[in-house]
Order: structure tokens, then sequence, then C-alpha cells
């Protein structure tokens, strides 16, 4: 279940072992920061996961340190290609696919956050069963200091901490860490360590080994169904929504503004 990124790296790395599936984001040069074909991958993946029963739980984290720091802004801001497609509308919709299919995994999801989580990234942790985090864990939802909304992840952040608590951090692109996180309740653990993060994950396995599989399926089912998720008209026009944020003035100031390191210059006698 491993597959590459078009490069000489794995971006995404699986291990499977005694009914836990392992998944690794691997792109630590980019601090695992997202790309439609890990995206395209990771939702493979998922998809096949919903066929084994056998398959006890997944645990989700990132490589060397970094759990996600959001989209790869350079992949998505990027012109409609020569057949027309829209490279970033395929993005939004692609990881509005890929958040579903974690959400609706029968087996038991663990997300590990370290290091930046951050846009995308906390929507990923979001859709998970168990979070937990690194206390020194950086946690943002940064889009729109980046001229961007933050358009597929909005409605699992909502379902995770509460619509008050989701809209002061998507409004201000605060920062906060683990210790927060556990806090508003995005986070149900904080670890300080390798460590303690291998004994509290070999804990929470033994407790989900105890559960009957088929059980804690329906049990999961059940307990989604009580809330709403995103419907297929919200989908699309959330991608739409993104997609011409992406292409509008603020988008294209605020990402270089992101690439360069320095704090953007909003036009605000732009009529809007």
């Amino acid at each position: 279940m491993t597959e590459t990124d078009g490069g000489s790296s794995e971006a995404i790395l699986s291990r499977l072992e005694d009914g836990i599936l392992h998944l690794t984001l691997n792109r630590p040069s980019a601090r695992n920061a997202l790309t439609a074909e890990m995206i395209s991958t990771l939702t493979r993946q998922f998809a096949a996961i919903a066929g084994l029963p056998e398959l006890r739980a997944v645990v989700l984290r990132g490589s060397q340190g970094h759990f996600c720091a959001g989209a790869d802004l350079r992949a998505v801001f990027v012109g409609a290609d020569a057949e027309g497609r829209d490279p970033a509308l395929e993005y939004s919709e692609g990881l509005a696919r890929l958040l579903k299919a974690v959400r609706d995994t029968p087996a038991v999801v663990i997300v590990v956050c370290e290091g930046a989580v951050l846009g995308d990234g906390l929507g990923l942790a979001c859709v998970g069963d168990i979070v937990m985090a690194h206390r020194a864990t950086r946690f943002s939802v940064p889009e729109t200091s980046r001229g961007l909304p933050p358009a597929q992840i909005a409605p699992y952040l909502v379902e995770r901490v509460g619509l008050p608590v989701a809209r002061r951090l998507c409004l201000t692109g605060a920062q906060f860490d683990g210790v927060e996180a556990s806090a508003i309740g995005l986070a149900d653990d904080v670890f300080d360590g390798e460590e303690a993060l291998q004994h509290r994950l070999t804990d929470l396995i033994t407790d989900v080994m105890r559960c009957a599989p088929r059980a804690n399926a329906l049990t999961k089912h059940l307990l989604l169904s009580l809330v709403a998720e995103p419907d297929a008209e919200f989908t699309r026009q959330a991608g739409l929504l993104f997609t011409s944020a992406v292409r509008g003035a603020e988008a294209r100031e605020g990402i270089e503004a992101f690439l360069q390191k320095r704090r953007p210059r909003w036009d605000y006698g732009s009529g809007r």
C-alpha cells in the first residue's frame, strides 16, 4: 500500500502490523505539506481500508517531527493546464474526498500531531477519532492570513471544536500549542516525547483491541450519523470559493508574502 509522489522518495509510507496500519506522510523537506498526488494516494488507501475487517486501527503521523504544514501552495498556485483543468479546484475537491474517507473509515483512526499542524493538516487531524498532540505542536488555521478561505476543512473543524472556537481560529489565524489544543477539544491526549507517545499508543491500541471490530465500526457509524457531514453541494461550492480566492489579488499577495517570509500588504482600496 505504499506509493510514491513521482520523486525519488516515497511521499506516503505504510506498514501493516498485527491489525494496525501505520501511515506516515513523508515529505520532510516541505514539513509534509500535501500535494494532489499525496491526497489521491491517501484517499485510495483509506478506501481500501474500508474493505479490510481485520484492520483494527490506523495510526496517521508525519515524518521527522512534523505532522503536516497544510497544502503545498506552490503546487496549488499555478494556472489551468492545456485541457482547462484547474489544479486549485482539483486539489480542493480531492481534499474533500480524503477528509470524508478518513472520517468514515470503519477502523479507529489515531492521528499523531507534532511540529507543524497547519491548515489542511489541521483539518486532517480533525477527522481522526483520537488525536494525540505533542505539547510543543504548532497548530493554526492560517488560510485567511494568506488570502484564502479554509474551505473544505471548516465543517470538520466546527464538528471537532464547536462553532465559536472555530470562528476564532479561522478569523485570526492564531497559533496555539498542544496544551491549548487539548483545552479546546482538538486533541484528546498530550505527550512530552517519543517514549511517552509510544506508551500511550500501546495503551490506546490495547484498549481498541478489547473492543469487537464490527461493534466498533457500527458504533462509529452510529455516532457520526448524529452530526451532519458536508454534502455534495457544499463540497462543490467550497471548491469554487477556494479556487476563486486562489485566483484573486489577495491570495497572490498572501501567498507571495508567505513564500517571502514577510507580512502581507492588503489593498484596502480594492473595493472589497
